[in-house]
């Protein structure tokens, strides 16, 4: 599903230590980014402020880890968003607990038949939008050049999936903000299609098709914004086997 998720933070050496007591110690660090895996955090700025209002759902391997996430991170005084339980709501074998973080956004422990947390560790996002029928046709539009799908479509949500994770919006007053959703793609074609198909549907160019050493050498990616201003990419990771 994503290559990368990134938020910005408006208190970093806060927002570190509560992930790192989420997901345990960083799998990548610099100066400008922190990551575990597929998700990362950076400094908010003037120009680039935090992100707010999203939830994301990190996978457990089973029941016993989301309880023990749940009462490691409360025990640390971060405040519940949802005590550890079943959410049929969701599906039979939904099992969840909830804790905000430094920013007030809503993470996640989460186990179900389909959570594999060796496959990639964010489950899902939720995001909050001014419309669901403009962030429908946004990803529709990109949604074959990237490799995800609507899986279920209501007035007030929109859910997109690719087999491995996924992602909705529901309707929201305050919208969810600044938030970096990359998805992985298998070449350079694809990302130029990505851009292409976006900004031919009118929407925003946030960075034309190129490498960008800064990443790493062969990161080749492009940017759009949706119509909530989210950054959204698609990036190929062009490195020697």
């Amino acid at each position: 599903m994503f290559d990368h998720v990134g938020i910005r933070v408006s208190d970093f050496d806060a927002a570190r230590r509560f992930y790192t007591l989420a997901l345990g110690d960083p799998t990548s660090e610099d100066q400008s980014f922190t990551e575990w895996r597929e998700f990362g955090i950076a400094r908010a700025s003037a120009d680039k402020p935090p992100t707010r209002r999203l939830h994301v759902a990190f996978r457990a391997h089973d029941r016993a880890e989301v309880d023990r996430w749940w009462e490691r991170m409360t025990a640390a005084g971060y405040r519940s968003d949802g005590e550890p339980g079943e959410r049929p709501q969701y599906s039979e074998s939904y099992y969840g607990a909830f804790v905000l973080d430094p920013d007030g956004n809503s993470t996640e422990s989460v186990h179900h038949d389909t959570s594999d947390p060796e496959r990639a560790l964010i489950d899902h996002l939720w995001l909050r939008t001014a419309s669901t029928a403009d962030a429908k046709r946004f990803y529709e539009t990109i949604a074959p050049t990237v490799g995800i799908s609507l899986d279920h479509a209501k007035p007030d949500f929109v859910h997109f999936r690719d087999g491995i994770g996924s992602f909705s919006f529901v309707t929201g007053d305050e919208p969810t903000e600044h938030v970096h959703l990359a998805f992985g793609v298998d070449g350079r074609d694809p990302v130029d299609a990505f851009h292409a198909a976006a900004t031919g549907a009118g929407h925003p160019d946030n960075g034309a098709p190129g490498e960008r050493p800064v990443y790493h050498p062969g990161y080749y990616g492009a940017f759009v914004l949706d119509p909530d201003g989210h950054n959204v990419e698609a990036v190929f990771h062009d490195r020697p086997n």
